[in-house]
Order: structure tokens, then C-alpha cells, then sequence
């Protein structure tokens, strides 16, 4: 499950991903239009500048804006880079990795069957990109 924190940031992103190339954009901003505390929000931004994903202006037209087209920014780097790891377990993390104190991962099932879930959920996440969290209008079809 993912932490609201990094949910928050995935909804900052996708704000962000629809204002590309419009320009920095104030925290208020996207603090009101997604509903994400402003302090949590000032962090987490803070977080994703320090990674490089986002820059940010200071002063009158100031704010934040992605450093790159949102297409270039995969959902698996961004949760990873707020949140962490992807897998379920430590013990099938490929960058997050942590050998499991009680079990032997040669034969344990769950470690199998989680290292399915993780390359599934990767296979996923590695081809969306923040293009794909900007809001569409109601009655828009995504094709």
C-alpha cells in the first residue's frame, strides 16, 4: 500500500505534470487544489527538488515546476524516490533489499511469490510515466 505520503506527492506530481511548461507554480496552489497539507506538501516538494525531479523560483511568479516533460519521469522512479521500495518485502527488493531475519529465502513461497507481484507491479510502473496522473476532464475517454 502506499503512504500517503507518497500518494500526496504522486497527486503534487500529476499537478505539476499538468502545468509543465506553464511555468513555476505556488505550493498554495497545489495545496488547495488537491487537498494536501501545506506543510506535508513544502516537504515533500522540498524532497523531490533535492532528488531532482523538480526545481523550484523564488519570489513574484515563483514556484515549483518539473525539471523535465512529465513522459520522461517513470512512476517507479517517483515512488521510490518518496516512498521507498516497491516490493512487498525486504527480502525481494531490488534497491531496498533486506535479508528476512526469520526464513530462508531459497525456499521460502512467499519470497517466490512475491518476486512475481514485484516484477508485475514493476513492469507496470516503469512504463507510466508522470503524464499519466494529470487529471483528465469528466468525460474525457483515455485511450
Amino acid at each position: 500500500m502506499l503512504s500517503k505520503k507518497t500518494q500526496y506527492a504522486l497527486k503534487a506530481l500529476g499537478y505539476l505534470a499538468g502545468k509543465y511548461g506553464e511555468g513555476p507554480v505556488l505550493i498554495s496552489d497545489i495545496s488547495k487544489k488537491k487537498k494536501i497539507p501545506i506543510k506535508f506538501l513544502e516537504t515533500i516538494l522540498l524532497e523531490l527538488k533535492q532528488a531532482g525531479v523538480l526545481d523550484s523560483k523564488k519570489g513574484k511568479g515563483g514556484g515549483y515546476y518539473l525539471l523535465q516533460s512529465p513522459k520522461k519521469t517513470t512512476l517507479a522512479k517517483a515512488i521510490r524516490l518518496v516512498g521507498g521500495p516497491i516490493a512487498l518485502l525486504p527480502c525481494v527488493s531490488l534497491n531496498f533489499y533486506e535479508k528476512c531475519k526469520d526464513c530462508d529465502e531459497a525456499t521460502c513461497g512467499l519470497n517466490k511469490a512475491m518476486q512475481i507481484t514485484r516484477d508485475a507491479t514493476l513492469k507496470i510502473l516503469e512504463k507510466k510515466t508522470l503524464a499519466e496522473l494529470i487529471d483528465r476532464l469528466e468525460g474525457e475517454i483515455n485511450i
